[in-house]
């Protein structure tokens, strides 16, 4: 099986083409960008060039896209060309080359508006039965090319599953006052309760999805660290996330205190990973208790994966003002 893997020089491309390339899978990584794990360089928006790329491939992994970093730079016109359209060019290519497994990278931005409960509600339980409000145009974009992926499931037996998956870029917060109030690490640690996952465990997702997908025809699966909290703590968590937090994990007030770290308050979202884990037997190892062992035992509680691939920006030039400009 020869696995095309589309955005190889980002975050994401580089971790999966970096795990296919150590277990000697054959992968053809590709970009706009020249990289180590690129191998054909040219656009996805390229019908000629996409076409070329899927001689011989059997799967796609599909994870190029313009991120929500890139919507105060970029024009709503370049992300329908890349997210949608370019989506478009890769499925018509793929079912034509009889490519038997497809997945699609998606994010957790789709949900938009419906992550934000009104005022003295609970916080939302998040999973994919959630319908999607996108907030800008990244998330309507991603949403599009989800809603492609699922015709071209049903009308051409494309075997495809969407991953939605939630943060795992490593770069400082977007947020001026979360940067101020927390150190980038603390930020992302706390993350691991309900809204973020590490780049590793995302990586064994696309596989086991690949590996599946002729299986299940179609699936949208939430991908997040799973998280130790349950519907009857969503009031709680709205207004005193810590009280719950030091209830389930008595010595974090200690360990977060040697570390100078701080609990969020409160959170208005938990994403729900469950019917991954049940559906794909999927087996996130980095979550909030994995931070915590770390913490003891003074270890980096990113994966040596994460570590690996590092930071990358978002962008050619750097801004005054935070890691991006925000819309």
């Amino acid at each position: 099986m020869t696995i095309l893997v589309t955005g190889s020089a980002g975050h994401l491309g580089e971790a999966l083409m970096r795990s296919l390339r150590a277990t000697r899978r054959e992968a053809l990584g590709v970009d706009l960008k020249a990289s180590p794990f690129t191998d054909r360089t040219g656009s996805i928006g390229d019908r000629d060039f996409v076409r070329a790329c899927l001689g011989g491939v059997t799967a796609v992994i599909h994870a190029a896209t313009l991120h929500k970093p890139h919507v105060a730079t970029h024009s709503r016109q370049d992300f329908v060309d890349t997210n949608v359209t370019g989506t478009l060019a890769l499925l018509e290519a793929a079912v034509a080359a009889g490519v038997e497994a497809f997945v699609f990278t998606s994010t957790t931005s789709a949900f938009g508006s419906a992550l934000t409960p009104a005022a003295g509600e609970p916080a939302a339980w998040v999973t994919e039965e959630v319908a999607p409000i996108p907030r800008n145009i990244y998330g309507a974009s991603k949403l599009a090319a989800e809603t492609l992926c699922e015709l071209f499931a049903r009308q051409h037996g494309l075997p495809l599953v969407v991953l939605r998956t939630s943060r795992f870029f490593p770069e400082a917060d977007d947020d001026a006052a979360v940067r101020e109030r927390y150190e980038t690490a603390n930020v992302q640690a706390n993350e691991l309760l309900c809204r973020r996952v590490d780049i590793d465990d995302i990586v064994s997702a696309h596989l086991k999805a690949l590996a599946l997908a002729p299986r299940l025809g179609f699936a949208r699966y939430i991908i997040s660290a799973t998280t130790p909290f349950g519907r009857e703590d969503l009031g709680a968590l709205r207004r005193d996330l810590p009280a719950v937090v030091h209830r389930l994990y008595p010595d974090c007030r200690a360990l977060f205190a040697a570390r100078g770290w701080r609990l969020f308050p409160r959170t208005d979202r938990v994403y729900v990973n469950r019917l991954a884990v049940a559906e794909l037997g999927w087996r996130p190892r980095y979550d909030f208790a994995h931070m915590l062992d770390c913490l003891r035992a003074g270890t980096d509680f990113r994966s040596p994966l994460a570590r690996q691939v590092g930071s990358k920006g978002y962008h050619t030039a750097s801004f005054a003002g935070g890691p991006y400009p925000v819309a």
